[in-house]
């Protein structure tokens, strides 16, 4: 079979969840332009949207319809030409209706697996469980005739492992989709010792057909953004431990907060990023990981105790974020919560407090916005981290060691085999953390 017709009968796996509605998106539409070639005319294609409720499979039905038609048109130009036979679609808005009712037709909505045993490809976005995992697509495997590829999106969990226990003989590739798959560029690669050729011919031809970055890892748990991120995360939580014996806890996160986004320069403070991705999430990850490296302690205490707490993060239903360890209203921190007392304390009163502490931030420092378009970044990148040494304040010093340790993190990922070089390991940040520059520098 060629990439087309491989792609005429696919699952998808977790389909109405936060990644897998948007592989169904990025799926089902590249389906339809498909389907729209001259040497496709009249093939049928079929999207399976598996998932466990049809309550949350009506809600994908819609968002799709929302998507598609958004994209639509913004390429109306290019539709106009495809469709430049249909004497019956003259109007822009025909051809629109057309490409969006057309790209719904193939997704087909179910509660069951069965769909999955006729399918050439099984994407998976399920919960990131290795037992779960290995025990659906051993289900899938042994009730479909056609040997299917299977994509898992997993984060952490080593391929071969997946591979070996669902006996699927090379069937099987990491292709690890960031959140939310249709905006953001990046997808880590992963293939095991035994994942075939093949599967990984049509895992780059349909990246490139949905435009995304590709950047290979090698297959150790966490790969190469995982690996990096839940070290940095464990890094700001080991630092808010030995900060406890001067400040207050809501005080040492703040403090980690806001080194890790102002003075990093980074998109989100690291425990922002912790509450966007979850608490509970990041928790499981790495006992994932801690599973396969026991000679590294990938573990924390106060993140033990959030999460026996219930106090999470994540997302709720309609993309807003769920209170963590920072508190947030229209999606901007305002409290910080407290351990010791199980409540939140203003972000306002910590402020005025700690900022005199930290001391001020050199005269050069750009937002992050204006660094990531400025055309001579590296050089004002040197400029800044230089100014940033010489200030010698409290929060200068703070913000030199959480540099010169991502840095450590991400080198020895290249020096362990994850990635295959810095470069690699600068564009999963850059791409897929929206960093505005890679942990691998000469900055300092």
């Amino acid at each position: 079979m060629n990439y087309s017709e491989k792609l005429q009968n696919v699952a998808i796996l977790g389909a109405a969840g936060k990644m897998g509605s948007g592989i169904v998106l990025l799926t089902a539409v590249e389906m339809m332009d498909q389907s729209l070639l001259p040497e496709n005319k009249g093939k049928t294609f079929n999207l399976h949207a598996i998932d466990i409720s049809y309550d949350a499979l009506n809600g994908l039905m819609k968002y799709l319809r929302t998507q598609v038609l958004k994209l639509a048109e913004k390429k109306i130009v290019a539709l106009r030409n495809l469709y430049s036979d249909r004497a019956d679609l003259i109007e822009n808005g025909q051809i629109v209706e057309e490409y969006v009712n057309s790209t719904l037709l193939f997704v087909k909505p179910s509660t069951s697996f069965e769909p999955a045993y006729s399918a050439n490809i099984i994407f998976e976005a399920i919960k990131e469980d290795p037992a779960l995992k290995v025990k659906i697509f051993s289900q899938i495997n042994q009730n479909n005739s056609k040997k299917p590829w299977f994509l898992t999106n997993t984060s952490s969990i080593p391929i071969g492992m997946l591979d070996k226990e669902a006996g699927l003989e090379g069937r099987v590739i990491g292709f690890h989709f960031y959140n939310p798959p249709p905006v953001q560029k990046l997808v880590e690669l992963i293939k095991s010792a035994n994942t075939i050729p093949e599967l990984t011919d049509f895992s780059m031809a349909y990246a490139k057909r949905i435009k995304k970055v590709i950047v290979p890892s090698h297959d150790i748990a966490g790969f190469i953004g995982n690996g990096h991120f839940m070290r940095d995360a464990l890094y700001g939580l080991q630092l808010v431990e030995s900060l406890k014996s001067k400040y207050s806890f809501p005080e040492a996160v703040y403090i980690v907060n806001k080194i890790s986004q102002e003075y990093l320069i980074r998109p989100m403070g690291i425990f922002q990023l912790i509450d966007y991705v979850g608490a509970d999430v990041c928790h499981y990850i790495l006992g994932v990981m801690q599973s396969y490296m026991k000679d590294e302690i990938l573990h924390n205490q106060s993140l033990d105790t959030m999460i026996s707490m219930s106090i999470k993060g994540g997302q709720n239903s309609d993309g807003s974020q769920k209170d963590g360890f920072l508190k947030y209203e229209k999606g901007k921190p305002v409290a910080v919560f407290n351990i010791e007392t199980k409540d939140y304390r203003p972000i306002e009163e910590i402020k005025s407090k700690i900022d005199s502490v930290l001391g001020q931030l050199p005269d050069n420092l750009q937002a992050w916005k204006t660094v990531i378009g400025n055309k001579s970044k590296d050089s004002y990148l040197k400029e800044y981290f230089s100014s940033l040494k010489k200030s010698d304040t409290y929060g200068a010093r703070i913000a030199i060691d959480y540099h010169m340790n991502s840095k450590k993190v991400a080198e020895k990922l290249v020096s362990s085999g994850v990635a295959l070089n810095a470069n690699d390991v600068n564009t999963v940040l850059m791409t897929g953390f929206f960093h505005a520059y890679g942990p691998i520098n000469d900055f300092i």
